[in-house]
């Protein structure tokens, strides 16, 4: 299990006003960065015409880009050189927590920390006194986490609009003719090296640890769903006490919500459906904060951090697709699905990816959708993150044929407001922002 959930008091990390460290990294560190650290030997960017124009008429700009790998917030230093201009990111608190390097990094190039197991106050204001300003763009991955998969799009954050519409009326306070726009990202890459060679090796390694002699005579893809059958059958022995019947999509969303029911009616007050993303977020939201009081008995303390650690593993099953690599209707299993697939096996298996394949990217910056500043959003579907979803999924050139439902309750449990400590105030409460990025 990674890193992700930092058991200390949460402490605001602000952005860097400064423009050297971003110049300098993006100048002359950046290109053997991505190479050395990520394999991303090339790159290609279209659309900064669009982004040209919003900075010189001033607008406030929100960049929303899809977030498929790890090395997608580096790769925006090259919209960033390529413009040129500096931003501002939105970074999960524990990126500052892994090491020294990192956190000076991550800062000193425009970073600035969110709390994903909370209402970060302080990320939400800042966020909207950067994009009201526009003193830069503000880069925010509407999807959250990391889906390892090019060909689909999470579920968007709400967060995104609320930031966009907070900011669009503050700025229109100021000044009745200035505008705040999001400009839709997409981030698309194509491998270079013969798949085959490229994941053989992991995948020899992955079988091994599964006590399995190594396939190598069988099919990629064959290989592939096997160790996907073995990690989804491990979970359920874990969880459940032995394999269950049925499909791997019927399999995947049974062991799901088996695991997630009951910690959604101790700590939520019901079970709920939908969106797993938005759903552990809400169990982080009510857990984490209860182990940094300390009065927990040792076996409480075990049994919670138990809770978080099976929801993190249910939210990283529900990132496999489960006909990502079928022929048919569905999609064709391109090479680049095959690679994405194993990485994930082998970070979900391992906490480690160790093959680095070259890879070519696309990148494009769609043009700017302009943000009504009297426009509240409404209780149903939001249609601003409607049409950038629609945006990204057309940059991507992919269909949005797997559904990404929002969380929603099988009963109605206590309202946020009765657990919330510090509520929103009341030109923000027509939203509850979701904001976390990875």
């Amino acid at each position: 299990m990674h890193n992700v959930i930092i058991q200390e008091p949460y402490r605001f990390v602000p952005p860097y006003r400064g423009k050297f460290w971003s110049w300098m990294f993006r100048t002359f560190l950046l290109r053997r960065f991505l190479r050395s650290a990520y394999g991303v030997t090339g790159w290609t960017v279209h659309g900064l015409d669009h982004l040209r124009q919003s900075l010189r008429e001033g607008h406030g700009i929100l960049l929303c880009p899809n977030h498929c790998r790890p090395s997608d917030p580096m790769l925006m230093g090259l919209i960033v050189k390529e413009t040129p201009c500096h931003v501002h990111a939105m970074a999960s608190w524990h990126i500052f927590k892994q090491s020294w390097l990192e956190a000076f990094i991550a800062n000193r190039v425009g970073g600035f920390s969110v709390y994903r197991e909370g209402l970060d106050r302080q990320a939400l204001d800042t966020s909207i006194s950067i994009v009201a300003s526009a003193s830069r763009p503000l880069v925010i991955f509407p999807e959250g986490v990391i889906s390892r998969a090019n060909d689909r799009l999470l579920s968007l954050m709400d967060g995104v609009s609320f930031v966009a519409r907070m900011a669009a009326k503050k700025r229109a306070r100021q000044n009745p003719t200035a505008k705040v726009v999001i400009h839709p990202v997409s981030i698309r890459y194509e491998l270079q090296d013969p798949a085959e060679k490229t994941l053989s090796p992991v995948l020899s390694r992955l079988e091994q640890r599964t006590f399995w002699k190594t396939h190598e005579y069988m099919p990629l893809g064959r290989r592939i769903a096997q160790l996907g059958q073995a990690l989804l059958a491990a979970r359920e022995i874990e969880c459940l006490g032995q394999p269950q019947p049925g499909s791997l999509s019927e399999r995947m969303s049974a062991l799901i919500d088996k695991v997630l029911h009951p910690q959604e009616q101790e700590w939520l007050g019901a079970p709920r459906c939908g969106d797993v993303i938005g759903r552990v977020k809400d169990l982080r939201t009510a857990i984490v904060p209860t182990l940094l009081k300390g009065d927990l008995s040792t076996d409480e303390y075990a049994r919670r951090w138990r809770q978080l650690t099976d929801s993190y593993y249910l939210q990283c099953l529900s990132l496999y697709p489960p006909d990502y690599l079928d022929h048919g209707i569905r999609g064709r299993a391109t090479p680049e699905r095959f690679a994405e697939t194993v990485h994930r096996l082998e970070e979900d298996m391992t906490d480690a990816v160790t093959i680095r394949p070259e890879w070519h990217v696309r990148m494009q910056v769609g043009a700017p959708i302009m943000v009504d500043p009297e426009q509240k959003k409404p209780r149903a579907s939001d249609p601003l993150m409607r049409v950038l979803r629609e945006q990204i999924l057309e940059l991507l050139q992919v269909s949005d044929w797997w559904p990404c439902e929002p969380v929603s309750q099988l009963t109605v449990p206590p309202t946020a407001d009765a657990r919330r400590a510090d509520p929103l105030p009341a030109d923000a409460a027509e939203s509850q922002p979701l904001l976390s990025n990875v």
